[in-house]
């Protein structure tokens, strides 16, 4: 029973490895404890350890940048998923990697929109917004609001309308 529950969890993390090697993108826990439970692929302990003994075998890295912490398949880690993803079921792979494609669109909006505000005085708020296609940086913009609640409505606002404010600056500026 022990070396059946060990095959497993092998599985289950060559699974995980295959995960992070599809998405070619840095992944925060949320992001991908969100994916593994919509996809109801694990339960979150299991998960949290799994994700804890890869980075401890230097298969998963867990790194910080500006604003997170996001996890990345390490090369260790491709290849040790290249040597045993044999082991893994192709219809698996296959409804995996469907809705891994769709995760990513959605990911990629969250990354490619982005809206945060910072305290600067009392009565003194910056807004930074921004639009990043194909690592182009579309619009970058910094606005100074007078109130918390103003910055949040236009983080808000921005996040969702992005796109549609864009063209309407670039409409703007154009005519």
């Amino acid at each position: 029973m022990f070396s059946n529950n060990s095959k497993e969890d092998a599985q289950k993390k060559l699974l995980l490895l295959h995960i992070f090697n599809k998405f070619e993108v840095p992944i925060t826990n949320n992001q991908i404890t969100d994916f593994i439970m919509e996809n109801d692929l694990l339960n979150y302990f299991v998960l949290q350890q799994f994700l804890s003994e890869l980075v401890d075998t230097s298969l998963l890295e867990y790194s910080n940048n500006e604003e997170h912490y996001y996890y990345l398949i390490t090369e260790k880690g491709k290849d040790t998923l290249n040597y045993f993803k044999d082991r893994l079921s192709e219809n698996l792979l296959s409804k995996i990697d469907s809705s891994i494609e769709n995760k990513k669109k959605i990911l990629l909006k969250e990354t490619q929109i982005s809206a945060n505000y910072k305290k600067k005085s009392k009565n003194d708020y910056l807004v930074e917004l921004k639009v990043v296609e194909n690592d182009i940086t579309l619009i970058d913009l910094k606005l100074d609001v007078v109130s918390n609640k103003q910055a949040k409505i236009i983080c808000d606002n921005w996040k969702n309308k992005a796109q549609d404010i864009y063209g309407e600056i670039i409409n703007l500026l154009i005519n």
